[in-house]
């Protein structure tokens, strides 16, 4: 591709981030390839489902872990198109809740779209969070099968979910101009050790299970009946099928966010269900006993599997490494995503200290600031795991509800504006859908996500301890009262959203749709605000 052309998209783009009252701050490097690498790096859903492989083997066992899956991926797809004509149509770093404020009535849109922002938040910083540890599980996992005397404690987890947040912060901060080129290799490395794992399995394993145990044999060690403990069994798929937004966060650091940023959205959930599947039917017909698979002292049953398949402690830490190098390369993904969305949400004085984490470091043109922020909530989210195993199942599950929540307040938002004759009948981006189509996708997304989203907060052991409880509805009642007390005491008259300015000048009349505080008697403020350009 010719530079003049790459510099002219990229013109493009800055003038359609300008016509959403926004600066173009940071450097445009990403390309189609690069996105779909970057994206895929964070959804790769086959080595996510390894990290949680444990819930579906006690809740259902494979017919669980397969069908639901299956039914997962269908739904997400139908998600992830509705949403790439959003992102094609507003390419902005705020995603999801940027997308609302444009989609919502006036008259709540800044009050839905702060909201959204803080659940969007939540999933992406919990998340970062959950793949430090999932990267940790699989190092200390390693340790202890070479040296079986070696036993896990908690502590040593946390340290080495530490370690792998302060890596990714050193990529973050030293090597950001190598971000597009380490998602093209993130990409290489996935298929290729995607297929190298896939085909290790089939070929070491000499005693496969039979087609009865992986789609018909029912397991159930839950204590639940069977409908219940099929729903928790389904929490596993709903956490691989996740983080999808991925792109939509970086669109301000794309050549032509608006053309590619949908295609990488669609693309990578396309991947990460193929993917999935394979891995999944994989690791069911090569699991040895599933009580002894489940109990493993590695901590990651996954690592386990490959052990009984190979029978060889150096062949299985080859594969578990392929994995652990996807999963740093993750929590350098969910790193840059998060920092951008705080940026982005700052930018919008949606938080305390606004000013502050908004700023960009001129040289490097990244939002320093805001990746600080970003590794010290991970860091301190891991540390909740020193006090107890409990409190960091409940990450898991707010990171999960965090990204549903924020998906689910998308569609409401666009169903709500369209009965109520708010925005356009339909997008008109690179990527659109025909209108009944983008209707009909949005209103089975939002009772997907719904559904989703309560079942998160259903304990996964039944009877019901102090223990065992999952705390996921208190945590999130926390951030949605935290959300409205900040909304009462400051955002109401600091938080602005995105402005629609496409069509600012037609025919010689201004036009504008513009989402600004207003003061008491309903007149309109203007302020000056980082990265944001107000007339």
């Amino acid at each position: 591709m010719a530079a003049q052309d790459v510099f002219d998209r990229s013109m493009d783009e800055d003038i359609a981030l300008g016509n959403m009252w926004y600066e173009q701050e940071f450097k445009r490097s990403f390309t189609l390839l690069d996105m779909v690498g970057f994206s895929f790096s964070i959804v790769t859903c086959w080595t996510a489902l390894s990290g949680v492989f444990i819930i579906g083997i006690q809740a259902g066992g494979p017919p669980v872990m397969i069908f639901g899956w299956i039914g997962v991926c269908v739904f997400t797809m139908l998600i992830a198109l509705a949403m790439a004509e959003m992102c094609s149509r507003w390419p902005v770093a705020g995603g999801q809740y940027s997308w609302v404020a444009m989609l919502a009535p006036p008259r709540i849109s800044r009050q839905l779209s702060y909201i959204t922002g803080w659940f969007m938040l939540t999933g992406l910083l919990a998340m970062g969070a959950v793949n430090n540890s999932f990267g940790s599980n699989y190092i200390l996992g390693q340790v202890n099968l070479v040296f079986p005397d070696f036993v896990i404690e908690r502590w040593h987890t946390v340290l080495v979910a530490w370690a792998v947040g302060l890596f990714s912060l050193a990529v973050n901060v030293f090597a950001p101009h190598a971000l597009h080129r380490l998602s093209r290799f993130v990409l290489m490395w996935n298929i290729v050790s995607f297929i190298i794992v896939i085909t290790t399995l089939l070929a070491t394993n000499h005693q496969k299970q039979d087609t009865g145990f992986v789609f018909h044999e029912f397991r159930n060690t839950t204590g639940f009946g069977a409908s219940m403990a099929t729903i928790v069994g389904i929490l596993q798929s709903f956490f691989g099928m996740c983080c999808y937004d991925a792109p939509s966060h970086m669109t301000e650091e794309m050549t032509h966010a608006s053309r590619d940023a949908p295609k990488a959205i669609i693309m990578s959930v396309m991947m990460g269900a193929v993917s999935g599947l394979l891995f999944l039917l994989t690791l069911c017909f090569c699991m040895g006993d599933i009580e002894a698979t489940a109990n493993s002292s590695t901590g990651v049953p996954v690592i386990q599997i490959f052990y009984d398949s190979t029978q060889s402690k150096s062949g299985t830490c080859i594969l578990a490494s392929m994995i652990t190098v996807i999963i740093v390369m993750c929590s350098i993904g969910l790193l840059a995503e998060g920092s951008r969305s705080v940026y982005a949400f700052a930018r919008d004085r949606g938080l305390p200290f606004s000013g502050l984490l908004s700023q960009v470091e001129p040289k490097k043109k990244i939002p320093l600031n805001a990746i600080f922020l970003t590794v010290a909530v991970q860091l301190g989210l891991n540390a909740i795991y020193f006090g107890a195993k409990t409190g960091f199942e409940t990450v898991i599950s707010i990171a999960t509800t965090g990204f549903y929540v924020s998906y689910s307040l998308v569609f409401f938002a666009r169903l709500l504006g369209y009965f109520f004759h708010h925005q356009a009948s339909s997008f008109d981006g690179p990527y659109s859908l025909p209108l009944p189509v983008s209707l009909g996708f949005s209103a089975i997304g939002l009772l997907f996500l719904l559904f989703a989203s309560i079942t998160f907060n259903f304990p996964s052991d039944a009877p019901v301890t102090f223990q065992s409880m999952n705390y996921t509805s208190a945590a999130i009642g926390l951030v949605t009262l935290l959300s409205l007390l900040t909304w009462f005491t400051t955002a109401t008259h600091r938080f602005v959203g995105p402005s629609d300015v496409k069509h600012l000048v037609v025919n010689g009349i201004g036009s504008a749709q513009t989402l600004q505080p207003t003061d008491e008697d309903g007149s309109s403020t203007s302020k000056e605000n980082n990265g944001k350009i107000f007339s």
